[in-house]
């Protein structure tokens, strides 16, 4: 069959955009290319991974564990089932941690992801932050095993440790702990397609949504420098509660709550002795 041939299959099996964006991923292509590339023969190998492939869509799996990677602040991620689908709003986490760093001090910084799944924000972040010495951290082996593939692809040195949060970790003072921890509740109604195949693991942070944070908050003191930044991705309804949480730990802290692009309270930056 040719490429055109495949994109009309296609689209009898699920949307448009996602039967280009499938189609592209096995050719190696932007989708936007296929359209110079309509009357090319597609090996039989590459149609039969097409066909399973959108049988798969149907089945309701996300696309982004049926190609087998996803985009993440430019650079390619391999995610499985075992780790959770890097968002959008994650970026801006990131971004927003880079812009906090160049207010430090000292020229290397320490840093920790704590729960770092598929490794997308601390791998992102060594990829940013010159000379950082950067830390992941997860309790599932199988996430680790996706995170280090994905370090290897990067070209990036970073340390693995395979961890409940901090009841593995050596104290050690870090600059910046970064963390987008489990924070639905445990009765909350989530789509079906994240619910019946992301880990829920990476989820569900118990019937407040706050188990993951209460755990790090009152474990991390000793892991801090007297400059630190710690930053945490949250619910939209969780404001006032983590930030509570945070004041309760750490009284004298800067605690900062910012939108995303869509309004939503998703961020929250406590901070130390930076101006």
């Amino acid at each position: 069959m040719t490429v055109e041939e495949l994109i009309v299959y296609g689209k009898s099996k699920t949307s448009s955009d996602h039967a280009k964006m499938l189609l592209a991923s096995f050719l190696e292509v932007n989708p936007l290319e296929l359209l110079t590339i309509l009357d090319k023969k597609v090996d039989e190998t590459i149609e039969k991974k097409y066909e399973d492939s959108l049988e798969a869509l149907r089945e309701k799996k996300p696309i982004q564990y049926v190609i087998g990677n996803v985009n993440f602040y430019g650079s390619r991620f391999i995610v499985n089932k075992n780790v959770l689908i890097p968002r959008f709003e994650t970026e801006e986490l990131v971004e927003q941690v880079v812009e906090y760093s160049k207010k430090f001090n000292k020229d290397k910084l320490r840093v920790l992801d704590l729960g770092c799944g598929s490794g997308a924000i601390g791998l992102t972040i060594k990829k940013l932050i010159k000379d950082s010495e950067v830390t992941l951290v997860d309790i599932s082996k199988e996430a680790l095993e996706v995170a280090k593939q994905n370090a290897v692809n990067l070209g990036l040195d970073v340390t693995f440790v395979e961890s409940d949060w901090f009841s593995n970790l050596e104290i050690t003072k870090y600059d910046i702990i970064v963390s987008n921890p489990p924070y639905i509740k445990n009765d909350e109604q989530v789509e079906e397609i994240v619910k019946n195949n992301e880990p829920a693991l990476a989820l569900y942070g118990g019937q407040d949504g706050l188990d993951c944070y209460k755990k790090i908050l009152s474990s991390i003191k000793p892991y801090l420098n007297d400059e630190y930044l710690i930053a945490f991705e949250i619910g939209e309804s969780q404001k006032e509660e983590i930030t509570n949480l945070v004041i309760n730990c750490l009284p004298t802290a800067i605690v900062t709550c910012k939108k995303d692009l869509y309004g939503r309270n998703r961020m929250i930056f406590v901070r130390n002795k930076i101006k």
